[in-house]
């Protein structure tokens, strides 16, 4: 996929997923993947802003109105984000984005949302222009943290020192993999090999081999979707019984595909969350539990079993973004924005925030831990 300048479209529009707003309602706008790599993270992500709105709603609205989701189908492309985000500003008044997680789409429609004043809470990095940023805010922890928690597993618990990367080509990972390159030595790691893929790829085989041929003890994968399980599957028809396999954050379902392909040769970060969804004594933090409890509790009445780790920081940004505009006591985008930034320390089900003026990556702490698959079940990796 091309990152390059988007040429806007004329294209049919996607239909939102709810009905046309009121005029009394606070319509927030979500620009996601539904369809294409993109699918699996962001349905989640939609699922935890419609469980969030739906408590809201429950609870009386905010400033004496009721919140409306707007959502529209990005197809996981910067051509489309551009189309569904200048549809959501123009027809349905969108006070505000609440964005999944394909961040080309959501850095090719920042600039004319900055010019529109509108806040933009993502499952994304940050765009890349100042100006752009400072309308932005990331709820996606950034990527050094994925990357730190397999290092420091495979310095202290295992005796591999080469490594090979597999990388899409997403802006994402494309920073993720400058970080893993650059920091390998201080963990006592030497990068052997890197390679990289297409999302849509059907198979591995020649990355893997090449990496195999280097003397790499380790894949790290960096990328999400199937291409994962795909990697998996690569690696156990090579025959490489030795080789681990590091994947990145990643939908339940395709840890556990991953998992029973690999068994303990797979193992990947994940935030505590996706881990409580199935035993809540994980969060040992009460503070934590505290926040994450309601949280759980509404995803399962509503979805049943479900993957917790993107849907709970939609939740969370939802929440926050209430409590902006209770504070700031309007919708109006510059003043939801600077209430937003002065929320201060805030602890929610996915995790801890500390957004600032000067700082809109939330995240500031690793919320990570390293997990595998046993039983069908995410359990801690040791």
């Amino acid at each position: 996929m091309s990152y390059g300048k988007v040429i806007i479209l004329a294209a049919a529009l996607s239909v939102g997923t709810v009905a046309a707003a009121s005029a009394e309602d606070i319509v927030i706008g979500s620009s996601l993947g539904l369809t294409g790599y993109g699918s699996l993270t962001d349905a989640h992500w939609r699922d935890g802003l419609t469980a969030a709105i739906e408590q809201v709603n429950k609870q009386g609205g905010v400033l004496g109105k009721q919140l409306k989701l707007v959502t529209e189908d990005n197809k996981s492309t910067p051509q489309q984000a551009v189309v569904v985000y200048r549809k959501m500003m123009s027809e349905d008044k969108v006070v505000a984005f609440d964005s999944g997680c394909i961040s080309a789409g959501n850095f090719a429609a920042a600039s004319f949302v900055a010019k529109a004043k509108l806040p933009m809470f993502l499952c994304s990095i940050l765009p890349r222009q100042p100006e752009e940023v400072k309308w932005a805010f990331q709820f996606l922890p950034p990527p050094k943290y994925e990357v730190d928690t397999r290092y420091q597993y495979l310095k202290e618990k295992t005796q591999v020192r080469k490594i090979g990367l597999l990388a899409d080509p997403s802006p994402y990972v494309t920073l993720m993999k400058g970080i893993a390159e650059k920091t390998a030595a201080e963990f006592g790691l030497e990068v052997v090999a890197s390679e990289t893929y297409q999302q849509d790829d059907s198979d591995f085989s020649v990355q893997i081999g090449r990496i195999n041929a280097a003397g790499a003890g380790a894949v790290i994968m960096l990328g999400q979707g199937n291409a994962v399980v795909t990697a998996a599957n690569n690696i156990r028809s090579l025959g490489l019984k030795n080789m681990l396999m590091l994947g990145s954050i990643q939908e339940l379902d395709i840890h556990l595909a991953a998992g029973k392909v690999l068994g303990d040769q797979y193992m990947a970060p994940s935030p505590l969350i996706q881990l409580a969804s199935e035993d809540m004594s994980v969060l040992t933090d009460p503070k934590a539990r505290a926040a994450a409890e309601p949280f759980v509790k509404v995803m399962k009445d509503k979805f049943g079993r479900s993957d917790n780790a993107q849907a709970s920081r939609a939740w969370d940004s939802i929440m926050m973004m209430v409590e902006a505009m209770k504070k700031a006591g309007t919708t109006d985008g510059e003043k939801v924005r600077d209430a937003f930034e002065k929320l201060g320390p805030y602890v929610g089900a996915g995790a801890s925030y500390n957004f600032s003026t000067e700082n809109h990556i939330g995240i500031t702490a690793n919320p990570y831990v390293l997990v595998s698959v046993k039983d069908d079940k995410l359990v801690l990796r040791k």
